[in-house]
């Protein structure tokens, strides 16, 4: 393994946060209105877009470290809900980790 695969880059970083951009725009909640799920979907939502919005904080003040933890952890949410169920994501697993 290389050095440059071990460090995160400004290149590395953006590549990251336009996938989790991207994943963001494409996912519909999949629960009901007044259900349950439809409460768990839009707070795995609002931990999704609250880690990205860290990311980005931390992008701009140059750490690096920080800003991809962040959004790693953004796209887990993502990947979490869709992976159970509470996001329609169109059988997208380029984007998001499916069950099956």
């Amino acid at each position: 393994m290389g050095d440059g695969e071990n460090t995160i880059t400004h290149e590395r970083l953006d590549k990251y946060m336009a996938l989790t951009t991207t994943a963001l725009a494409k996912l519909k909640v999949a629960a009901p209105e007044r259900s349950f799920n439809r409460r768990l979907a839009e707070d795995f939502l609002t931990m999704a877009r609250s880690y990205m919005d860290d990311a980005k904080e931390f992008a701009r003040k140059g750490e690096m470290v920080n800003a991809f933890a962040c959004v790693n952890y953004a796209h887990g949410w993502l990947d979490s809900g869709a992976r159970i169920g509470l996001f329609d994501v169109g059988c997208d697993d380029r984007l998001f980790t499916l069950y099956e």
